[in-house]
């Protein structure tokens, strides 16, 4: 990951500052100057985060070492040692709290994404993420999204255009609307368009959508239908597949994603890798 942005530096100093704000109180009852310590697995997981948390360290005390035993994306087990490190006791300390904080959100995030794409293994279908995000936290969920294996969608509203249910209701024609953002944005713009129904979904197409994203329809609906929609076209005349439609079904229930392994499908959206993910429970223990 990345972390030679601005922006992420400068959210990294703000989970410094919250935690650590004008000083550590607790720090003046340290008598040893420097520690040992490692990280242990209280469960297993997919880990996510060495950079970050790498990062973290450097920014409270360059005399921080680390020694990562662990890539981002590797699983491991119950009682593996993630990481040793080196360093002031009294940074080890202050480093403690926000790099396990954002190293088990990340990692749940990350085991709960394998969780569903280990489903998926065999067919062309990919797992996508949503704009279903923590605010402030967008870049580091959607990068541990990916350390799960799955794919990032658009990262806001900047990247790709999403016409949704409520940009329906207020538009008074789907093509009149793929054509003013067409003719308001880059060429390469990506336009997906939502539909709640099979009819809704053969309008997008024909409107000219990049791809249409089928919401809460049923497995039945979308086996009869998505072969169709390949053959639709916005020439009346062409019959041949369109190979450039992406198709994605989203609005699922992720326990149900076995379901919607269905030919024709390219993605599978969900924001519950996010949304319902647990914490991996990891802990540091210090060497005396």
């Amino acid at each position: 990951m990345d972390l030679n942005t601005p922006i992420i530096s400068k959210i990294i100093d703000n989970w410094i500052d919250e935690d650590i704000g004008r000083g550590d109180l607790t720090s003046p009852s340290i008598t040893k100057e420097n520690g040992n310590a490692y990280w242990i697995a209280k469960e297993e997981g997919i880990f996510c985060g060495v950079e970050i948390i790498k990062e973290i360290f450097r920014k409270i005390d360059l005399k921080i070492s680390p020694k990562f035993n662990i890539s981002d994306g590797d699983k491991f087990v119950k009682d593996q040692k993630l990481l040793e490190i080196y360093g002031p006791s009294k940074s080890l300390l202050a480093s403690e709290r926000i790099s396990l904080n954002i190293a088990m959100h990340l990692s749940g995030i990350s085991t709960y994404t394998k969780n569903l794409t280990d489903k998926l293994e065999g067919t062309n279908i990919k797992l996508a993420d949503t704009r279903k995000t923590t605010p402030g936290l967008r870049i580091f969920e959607k990068y541990a999204f990916k350390c799960g294996g799955g794919v990032n969608h658009r990262m806001g509203l900047y990247d790709a255009a999403m016409i949704k249910e409520n940009h329906i209701a207020w538009t008074d024609n789907l093509k009149n609307a793929v054509q003013k953002i067409r003719l308001n944005s880059p060429f390469t713009t990506h336009i997906v368009i939502e539909a709640e129904n099979i009819e809704q979904a053969k309008e997008a197409v024909l409107a000219g959508a990049d791809s249409v994203l089928l919401d809460e329809l049923s497995p039945e609906t979308i086996k009869k239908s998505v072969q169709e929609l390949r053959y639709l076209s916005i020439n009346s005349l062409k019959k041949e597949v369109n190979k450039n439609l992406i198709i994605e079904v989203s609005g699922i229930n992720p326990q149900e994603i076995s379901k919607y392994l269905i030919k024709g499908i390219d993605l599978i959206s969900t924001s519950s890798s996010i949304t319902k993910s647990n914490w991996i429970d990891l802990s540091m223990r210090y060497i005396n």
